[in-house]
């Protein structure tokens, strides 16, 4: 997964459930006494700071008939992965609920430790779902997990240094040259480190270039010309002084500061960044805009790739029935809409954007206390737009070999020659993808 590094505010927890309209009693009876029967389904999912209450939520409309445990995993993406890799490969059966990465879904359906979504489930999974994030629950024709949260990258850039931001790489390349000449920042920052973050810019300009890394089957190697044009921006970009001097040391909250400080024009980056600029710099956030991921040679292309997680019912579950009602909870739409505003994670549901209720509907809306979608996410309908077309990484049960090839392959940027690049990953990802195996 790329990975989200939101800056999430803890709300104490009775007052976050009590706008989830459980009772702190209700929720300690629940964990005293735990469901009739003593079912417990286990959601294994990555950490979310008020996830918890949505847990707890989910177990009151239960009413007893069972028990949802969250097992939090590790915060690192390959640790979450890993964790459940390994249990799974050797038929754990305590495993109900998986949070899956948006890039894992093939790979867990390919080694068969999944379920298919069919029926009435499927149907609710499906519901008002936008297209980018439902695209990547979907494994050969068929739907392996229920999307719970979603992002897309932006353009950000502050009105003062650039009133009007750029609509293609090109343009943004050619304003960075000119504030350079007026001496005034001008730095393009984007996550330049060998790792996932630097393949999801390459995958982006790739996609915005009308390119492909594989076939739409995911069975081939392709690198096609709009991939060779996503090697040459990174090339010019990176090797003509356009970026910061750290770019290869840089993930996304590095880009984050970095811009914060002032020593950059534009940042490409999740919307985290918001809540982060608006807590450390709230009398100049007015500045602080926003524009759609740019394209490459003619405005209106650019494609973000996109980021997120889904929720799986484990093929080795003894309750799985009990695990799909349950997987429903935890995603449907008020639940999307308290973890967006909590926890800072764009929802998949299309309607939860024009949701304009406060959180809790019978309080007066409060930016902080009690806020709407439109106070905490002024972009959204940026997002939203963005996650119509977005950009999914290849789709393959090989992702992970793909994706460390990748991250090796084009560091550093500015060292890429395009051509030669191009055949090397060519190469080299028809050997990751002939390998067909699973990394533990």
């Amino acid at each position: 997964m790329v990975k989200v590094a939101a800056r999430r505010r803890r709300r104490s927890p009775g007052r976050a459930a009590a706008m989830l309209g459980v009772t702190a009693v209700t929720s300690s009876m629940l964990a005293a006494c735990g469901s009739s029967d003593g079912m417990q389904i286990n959601v294994y999912y990555a950490p979310e700071d008020n996830f918890q209450e949505v847990v707890d939520d989910c177990n009151a409309q239960a009413n007893g008939r069972y028990e949802i445990v969250y097992n939090k995993l590790p915060r690192d993406a390959d640790g979450q992965r890993e964790q459940m890799v390994r249990r799974l490969a050797a038929g754990d059966t305590s495993l109900d609920i998986l949070g899956l990465d948006v890039t894992w879904v093939p790979e867990f359906a390919e080694a068969g430790w999944v379920e298919e979504w069919t029926g009435e489930h499927k149907a609710e999974a499906e519901k008002d779902v936008l297209a980018g994030p439902l695209e990547t629950a979907v494994w050969d024709g068929k739907l392996y997990a229920a999307p719970k949260n979603t992002n897309v990258q932006l353009l950000w850039y502050d009105d003062r240094i650039t009133p009007e931001p750029p609509r293609t790489w090109e343009e943004m390349m050619e304003m960075s040259r000119q504030l350079r000449e007026q001496g005034k920042p001008h730095q393009i920052l984007f996550t330049g480190a060998q790792y996932e973050g630097l393949v999801v810019v390459y995958n982006s300009i790739a996609e915005s270039a009308g390119g492909h890394i594989l076939s739409e089957d995911g069975q081939s190697v392709v690198i096609d010309p709009g991939a060779v044009r996503a090697l040459e921006i990174l090339k010019e970009v990176s090797s003509t002084g356009l970026t910061d001097p750290s770019l290869t040391n840089q993930q996304e909250d590095e880009v984050r500061l970095t811009f914060q400080q002032g020593r950059g024009a534009f940042q490409l980056n999740w919307p985290f960044v918001y809540a982060s600029y608006a807590a450390e710099k709230p009398d100049e956030l007015k500045h602080f805009k926003w524009a759609p991921y740019p394209g490459v040679g003619e405005p209106g292309t650019g494609r973000s790739t996109i980021g997120g997680y889904n929720l799986a019912v484990s093929s080795s579950s003894q309750h799985k029935e009990e695990a799909f009602e349950a997987a429903l909870c935890l995603r449907n739409p008020e639940h999307q809409k308290f973890s967006a505003l909590m926890d800072g994670v764009p929802p998949t549901i299309e309607s939860v954007y024009d949701d304009p209720a406060p959180l809790d509907p019978s309080k007066q809306a409060d930016p902080e206390s009690n806020p709407t979608m439109e106070q905490k996410y002024p972009m959204k309908d940026t997002i939203r737009d963005e996650l119509k077309d977005a950009a999914v990484r290849p789709l393959t049960p090989a992702y992970q070999n793909l994706s460390i090839v990748m991250a090796k392959v084009l560091s550093p940027p500015s060292a890429i020659d395009p051509q030669s690049k191009a055949q090397e990953l060519r190469d080299q990802l028809d050997e990751a993808l002939s390998s067909k195996g699973v990394i533990p």
